[in-house]
C-alpha cells in the first residue's frame, strides 16, 4: 500500500512539474520582446575599416518565457551588418528563449563598401524579429565614408591635400626637409592609433572659420553609452615640428585628442618675425601630454585655445613666445592635473638649462590663464624677459614690472561644465572678460576671432569675441 501511495505521488508530481514547464513559455501573441531602441544608429564609418561594436537590449516585460522563433536581417545579400545575439555569432538566429522579466543583449559590427561618393553614404537594414507569428524589428543604420589612406607616407615635393575626402593616416605622416605640405580649408585628417605628423620641412594648414581643418583619431561613435571617443586623449600621437622645419603656419585649424599634443623642438633659427610656427585663430585640444612644448624656438599664437591635458597647457624652454588673445585652461577630464597650465623654462639662472642659448622672451596679452590647478609655474618673473600685459589669472597677486594691468583672481565665466563633459571656452555675458581686453594691445591679425567675428572695441579678453548672439544661441 505504502508503495502504491509513493508511485501515484510521483505520478502527480511528474504531471504537475511537467504542466509547469509547459505553462512557463508564453502562447500568448501578445506576449512579444521589447527593445532598448527603436533604431541603432552606428554614426560614421570608415568604408573598408570595420566600425566599432555597438548594442542593444532585448527585453522580455512578461512573466513567462518567451520564444522568440526568429531573429535575421531583412536584407539578407547585404552582407554589411555582423551580428551577435545572446553569445553567439551568426547571421540569423532561431528559438531565442528569455526568461521572465529579464533581456538579452545584441551586438552589430559593420564593415561597408567603397561607396565613391563625396561626404557619407547612408546603409540601413532591418533586424526582425518574429514571435508567434508577430514581428518587431529595429532599424540599423550606418554612415559610410570614403577616406584616402595613407600608411608610412613621406611628402618629398611640394604637396597639397584637398577637401574633397577625409585622410586616414597610419604610421606616420612625414613632410621631408625643404617640401611643403600645404592643408586645403576644410580638409579632415585622421591618425590611427599612435600614428602622428611629423614636419621636417614646412606645414601650412589653410583654415577658415567657415571650413576648418581638423586633424583629431579615427575612432569614430562612443566608448560607452552616450560618451563619444571625441572626448577621450591619447587616439594618435600629434604634431612634431624638427629642428630642420621652417616657417610653418596654421589658421583657424582644430588639433584634438593627442598623446603628447603639439612639438615645436630647437628651431633656433626662427625669430620672431619668422616663427617656426604660428598659430592663428586654432583649437589645441585634450592631449595626454601637454597641448605645446617649445624648446629654444619662437612660436607665435594669436585668437588660439589651448586646452585640457594631463601634464599642463604650454611648456616653453627659451626661444621666443608671443601669445595674444589666447584662451589657457586646464579642464582635463581623465587624471589629476601633472603641472601649472603655463611652464616657463630656462628664463633666469635658476632655471638654466646649460644649453648656453639666450634665455626666454615671452610677451603674452590680453590672455586669459584660468582652470583647475595653477597658472603659472613662476609668479616671480623679476629680471626676466617674460612679461604678462592685460592678462586675466587665476592666481591672486598683483601687478610688478612682469605683470602689468592685469586682472587677477578672477574667473573668466567659460560655458565648460566638465562633469557634463561639456568644454566650451567662449565667455557667458555675465564674464568680467567681456571688453577688458586692452585695444592697444591687439595685433593685427587679431582682428577677427575663430568664429570670425570681429573684435569689438574695447575687444574681450581671450580667443573668443562676445556677442549678444552667443547668449541667445544657446
Amino acid at each position: 500500500m505504502k508503495l502504491l501511495k509513493y508511485i501515484l505521488i510521483m505520478a502527480v508530481t511528474a504531471v504537475i512539474f511537467q504542466s509547469c514547464i509547459e505553462d512557463g513559455v508564453s502562447s500568448s501573441s501578445s506576449d512579444q520582446p521589447t527593445f532598448s531602441v527603436d533604431s541603432l544608429k552606428l554614426g560614421t564609418v570608415f568604408t573598408e575599416q570595420g566600425s566599432t561594436t555597438h548594442r542593444f537590449l532585448v527585453y522580455n516585460r512578461h512573466d513567462k518565457i518567451i520564444n522568440i522563433n526568429s531573429i535575421e536581417l531583412r536584407d539578407k545579400t547585404q552582407g554589411v551588418f555582423r551580428l551577435n545575439v545572446d553569445g553567439q555569432s551568426g547571421s540569423e538566429f532561431h528559438n531565442v528563449e528569455i526568461r521572465p522579466n529579464d533581456s538579452i543583449y545584441v551586438f552589430v559590427e559593420a564593415t561597408l563598401p567603397p561607396n565613391g561618393k563625396i561626404g557619407p553614404m547612408t546603409i540601413d537594414n532591418t533586424l526582425d524579429f518574429t514571435t508567434l507569428g508577430v514581428t518587431r524589428s529595429v532599424v540599423i543604420t550606418a554612415d559610410g565614408l570614403d577616406v584616402i589612406r595613407l600608411k608610412a607616407k613621406t611628402i618629398e615635393t611640394d604637396t597639397r591635400l584637398t577637401a574633397e575626402r577625409p585622410y586616414q593616416v597610419f604610421d606616420s605622416l612625414v613632410v621631408a626637409p625643404g617640401a611643403t605640405l600645404t592643408i586645403d580649408p576644410g580638409a579632415h585628417l585622421y591618425f590611427h592609433d599612435k600614428s602622428e605628423l611629423i614636419v621636417r620641412g614646412s606645414l601650412r594648414a589653410n583654415g577658415t572659420p567657415e571650413n576648418p581643418v581638423n586633424m583629431t583619431g579615427d575612432r569614430t561613435g562612443n566608448v560607452v553609452a552616450s560618451i563619444p571617443f571625441e572626448l577621450m586623449s591619447g587616439q594618435w600621437g600629434g604634431v612634431y615640428f624638427a629642428t630642420s622645419s621652417s616657417a610653418s603656419k596654421m589658421t583657424n585649424t582644430s588639433i584634438r585628442n593627442m598623446s603628447y599634443g603639439v612639438v615645436v623642438d630647437s628651431v633656433v633659427t626662427s625669430t620672431p618675425d619668422n616663427p617656426a610656427l604660428y598659430l592663428l585663430n586654432c583649437q589645441i585640444h585634450n592631449s595626454a601630454g601637454y597641448i605645446l612644448q617649445t624648446a629654444h624656438s619662437a612660436v607665435t599664437a594669436i585668437g588660439t585655445e589651448l586646452t585640457d591635458a594631463a601634464n599642463g597647457i604650454v611648456y616653453v624652454r627659451g626661444g621666443n613666445l608671443t601669445l595674444n588673445h589666447c584662451t589657457i585652461a586646464n579642464y582635463y577630464l581623465f587624471s589629476a592635473l601633472g603641472g601649472p597650465a603655463l611652464q616657463l623654462d630656462h628664463i633666469n639662472a635658476e632655471t638654466d638649462d646649460l644649453s648656453g642659448l639666450p634665455k626666454l622672451q615671452a610677451d603674452i596679452t590680453n590672455t586669459i590663464i584660468y582652470g583647475n590647478g595653477t597658472d603659472i609655474s613662476h609668479g616671480d618673473l623679476t629680471d626676466t624677459a617674460v612679461t604678462l600685459r592685460r592678462c586675466l589669472l587665476k592666481s591672486a597677486g598683483s601687478d610688478d614690472d612682469n605683470f602689468i594691468n592685469c586682472l587677477w583672481d578672477t574667473d573668466p565665466m567659460y560655458y565648460t561644465v566638465r562633469e557634463d563633459y561639456l568644454f566650451d571656452y567662449r565667455l557667458k555675458p555675465e564674464s568680467p572678460a567681456i571688453q577688458a581686453a586692452d585695444p592697444a594691445l591687439t595685433l593685427p591679425d587679431a582682428a577677427t576671432d575663430p568664429y570670425g567675428t570681429p573684435r569689438l572695441t574695447p575687444p574681450s579678453l581671450g580667443a573668443y569675441e562676445y556677442t549678444p548672439a552667443d547668449a541667445t544661441s544657446r
